[in-house]
């Protein structure tokens, strides 16, 4: 919620309150109302049965808002480096994008840690596949802790056909697969434009996803699991090109 009145990228019309609810414990409650208020967005206090019929999350603590829809973003504009002052990387001192792409992630809690861990590590912008995939819903943007308000996200017709074009556009696609004879952490490429793509825990990439991608990394693993839980690679992948760049 407060990242969502911080980022500033899309219009809140109000904030609700629960009326009864003792917010003296929760200091961020105090900077909801501050940014509130200095964006001019009215706060009300609502009695708490009602902002609870009202939440589209099972435990919404006490404070929701009503906003427009994150902006859409085109996939060649997240494509593009970024100009950053001081910023190694492309010609003209431009940031070379770092890109997440998720292929069948079904999970919110799985996509909103990914798109938290995304935020921290560096990520420029989210793939997301318009269909048999989690879209950004209430319970994503709460698990993402406000990184939907930080990360640009495109939603594609079709993830095959994005990467492909990710790759006429001059960046490196690869794949995170448990099967992949190649390691994450021997990547030499991790300064250029790249996709990092995660598949859906148990099916991982799909057939057509894996074609489109330059490289297949593999986590080695000591134990006697065959592989992470999705947001845990994501994770390990994220931070360790973020490590490289």
């Amino acid at each position: 919620m407060a990242e969502l009145l911080a980022a500033g990228r899309r219009k809140v019309i109000d904030v609700w309150l629960a009326a009864e609810a003792d917010h003296k414990a929760a200091p961020v409650v105090d900077r909801i109302i501050d940014l509130a208020a200095g964006r001019g967005v009215p706060v009300r206090r609502v009695a708490p049965a009602r902002l609870a019929a009202e939440a589209r999350t099972e435990a919404p603590q006490g404070v929701l808002a009503h906003a427009l829809p994150l902006p859409d973003v085109e996939l060649d504009d997240l494509c593009r480096p970024r100009t950053t002052p001081g910023a190694a990387g492309w010609a003209g001192g431009a940031q070379p994008p770092f890109l997440l792409a998720v292929d069948g992630v079904t999970d919110p809690q799985n996509l909103g840690a990914l798109l938290r861990t995304a935020e921290g590590a560096g990520v420029t912008g989210a793939l997301l596949p318009r269909h048999r995939a989690a879209h950004v819903t209430a319970t994503v943007a709460k698990a993402a802790a406000g990184a939907v308000e930080h990360v640009p996200i495109a939603v594609v017709a079709g993830l095959p056909a994005a990467l492909a074009r990710a790759r006429d556009l001059g960046l490196w696609v690869v794949g995170l697969d448990p099967g992949a004879n190649q390691s994450l952490f021997d990547l030499t490429l991790a300064d250029q434009g790249v996709v990092v793509v995660l598949g859906a825990e148990g099916r991982g990439l799909s057939r057509l996803v894996r074609d489109r991608c330059d490289l297949l990394l593999g986590i080695p693993l000591k134990g006697r699991l065959p592989s992470l839980n999705v947001s845990a690679a994501g994770a390990l992948a994220l931070f360790e090109i973020s490590r490289r760049r």
